[in-house]
């Protein structure tokens, strides 16, 4: 945890509330970009996963929002040119690419820039977004850990940026009228909420470890993260798996649950007290 803290702490000079909606900026913090009756470009920093995600709600906002997805960057080189086409076919224009998101910051044209690179890299890709005067939108969790989670506060304040994050629930009709049915008594008082995520995965597998694909700038992948050697296992998605990378399944879907349950409780204020248990219940290779 201190290598973390040391490692954001050099890249900081310093660090908006959290604006919380679905994909994509709400109407009012859009309104707020300086120039938002012009062209918007954005740049989408993760392009596997929910990085796909990203890029289909953005190309889908050129014509009613003038938002143009200018660029896509992700470490693993190797997934740039099936996203590249998929933007030229859904918008007319192939973005340019990159595989080091300092390039995406030093870029002057490009107004804000979307986030799904792992858990691990929101904070300090926020705090950079910002220190170089984009705008945010990063997916859930917002960060590691609650430190992280600070600093980037403090970003988005110091430098007057706008940083939502994707809590897709916020936005959905069907999810706003059925918390607005609880807050007006709909039930009657609420006084307890479970929020349950029944999502058994498959196992991943075992692997030793080995050299990086080519493809794959492993350095810039770990980033913050105390330097290991390459596994497969740990790469794509497993991330999620393991300390350094992931907070598990709880940092995965648990935002979501977790902000329903809070959201239909109308509990405004951080939980007094927080308790965890797991294990691996079964596993095969």
């Amino acid at each position: 945890m201190e290598k973390r803290r040391d490692f954001i702490k050099t890249s900081l000079l310093g660090t908006a509330g959290l604006a919380i909606g679905g994909m994509g900026f709400s109407a009012k913090s859009y309104a707020s970009i300086l120039g938002a009756n012009d062209r918007v470009n954005i740049a989408v920093i993760g392009i596997n996963g929910r990085g796909m995600a990203h890029i289909n709600a953005w190309c889908k906002l050129k014509e009613n929002k003038n938002v143009q997805l200018t660029t896509l960057c992700d470490v693993h080189e190797e997934l740039l040119p099936s996203r590249v086409k998929t933007v030229k076919d859904k918008i007319g224009v192939s973005p340019k690419t990159a595989y080091d998101m300092r390039k995406v910051f030093d870029d002057k044209d490009i107004q804000a820039v979307s986030i799904a690179m792992p858990n691990f890299w929101h904070a300090l890709g926020t705090v950079w977004a910002c220190q170089a005067g984009k705008h945010v939108y990063c997916e859930k969790p917002a960060m590691h850990n609650i430190w992280e989670g600070r600093k980037m506060i403090e970003a988005a304040r110091k430098y007057n940026r706008i940083v939502q994050v994707g809590f897709q629930n916020r936005s959905i009709a069907n999810v706003m009228e059925a918390i607005k049915f609880l807050h007006d008594g709909g039930i009657g008082k609420v006084f307890m909420a479970r929020g349950l995520c029944i999502k058994p995965r498959n196992s991943f597998g075992i692997a030793p470890d080995s050299q990086p694909p080519a493809s794959l700038h492993y350095d810039l992948w770990l980033g913050p993260v105390t330097w290991r050697p390459y596994n497969e296992k740990k790469d794509l998605y497993n991330w999620h798996w393991f300390w350094d990378t992931g907070n598990g399944d709880t940092g995965n879907q648990g935002p979501h649950q977790f902000d329903i349950a809070r959201w239909g409780l109308n509990k405004n204020e951080h939980p007094v007290s927080i308790h965890s248990t797991g294990g691996l219940y079964g596993w095969g290779a």
